[in-house]
């Protein structure tokens, strides 16, 4: 396990596969090598950046050893039933095409043990309704990067509203122009500032 702990910090993708592959082989329970190897990897990458010991480039070749890890641990996962925590749906809002700190949430919330739905960027709110409806996920994450387009966060909490479904999934949101105050005057239900917060709001959210 410290082996593929090891890789994943180092942002080394063949390391973490070696790793994930020689646990299997020598009888580790898939289960143990997710939580002991590569969530316990990222809940130590999320620990260095909130630290300022790891910034946005460090994370970003951990989260893809990580998910290189996952890739050939996941038939083992679903052969022995092993569930996500929960679903999460993440998307930008209508206008704004930034991507790059919805992918570093999507891949801490990976890390963290979630299954993700990414809906990209420029999601319109019928967009977000429609996605929600048809995925039922437990959290849905929003990320607006620009001043102008915070408006439709909130936009497609109403859209939810009126489609029936809000009661149904707890809400995130979060991106440079968005702080706690906003995302409480939205009625929003969480928010974050970085991708390793993200991903332990989401466990809170959910009561894990």
């Amino acid at each position: 396990m410290e082996e593929i702990t090891q890789a994943v910090l180092k942002g080394n993708a063949a390391g973490a596969e070696a790793g994930v592959r020689a646990a299997l082989k020598n009888g580790a329970r898939p289960e143990a090598i997710l939580k002991d190897g590569l969530i316990a990897a990222m809940e130590e990458v999320g620990r260095r950046f909130e630290a300022g010991e790891y910034f946005v480039p460090e994370m970003l070749v951990a989260a893809r050893a990580m998910k290189a890890g996952i890739a050939v641990l996941k038939p083992a996962l679903v052969e022995t039933g092993v569930k996500p925590l929960g679903k999460v749906m993440l998307g930008t809002v209508g206008g704004d095409l930034h991507d790059i700190g919805k992918y570093l949430v999507g891949l801490m919330m990976e890390g963290a043990g979630f299954e993700v739905i990414d809906v990209g960027a420029d999601v319109a709110a019928h967009a977000f309704v429609e996605a929600v409806r048809k995925e039922r996920p437990h959290i849905l994450g929003m990320s607006a990067l620009l001043t102008t387009t915070m408006p439709n966060a909130e936009a497609t909490i109403q859209a939810l509203k009126q489609a029936g479904l809000r009661e149904t999934v707890k809400v995130m949101v979060g991106g440079a122009p968005i702080t706690q105050g906003y995302a409480d005057e939205i009625g929003a239900d969480g928010y974050a500032p970085d991708a390793p917060s993200a991903a332990q709001k989401a466990k809170f959210l959910l009561g894990l």
